[in-house]
């Protein structure tokens, strides 16, 4: 079986909200609409061509894995931060 990675432009959306959504390379990707959720799996798509991981981890349209990215995201969002 052979795996290929599709061009970055293979993956292009329309996204129609607005204001549009962050591209998949923006440092603030996270911020895109979901449209599809599905928290008993562990993950949702964002309009803009993410899968975000509920460790956030993230899978970018280019086939490119992050790291979970736990302390970005509770420094710039403090009102997810545990109690």
């Amino acid at each position: 079986m052979t795996h290929t990675t599709a061009p970055d432009n293979a993956v292009q959306r329309e996204c129609s909200h607005n204001p549009q959504c962050p591209d998949a390379q923006a440092a603030d990707r996270d911020a895109a609409h979901v449209l599809s959720a599905h928290p008993e799996q562990g993950w949702s798509l964002l309009c803009n061509g993410v899968v975000v991981f509920d460790d956030f981890g993230e899978l970018l349209p280019s086939g490119e894995c992050t790291g979970a990215r736990w302390h970005d995201l509770l420094t710039a969002s403090p009102h997810r931060r545990a109690s």
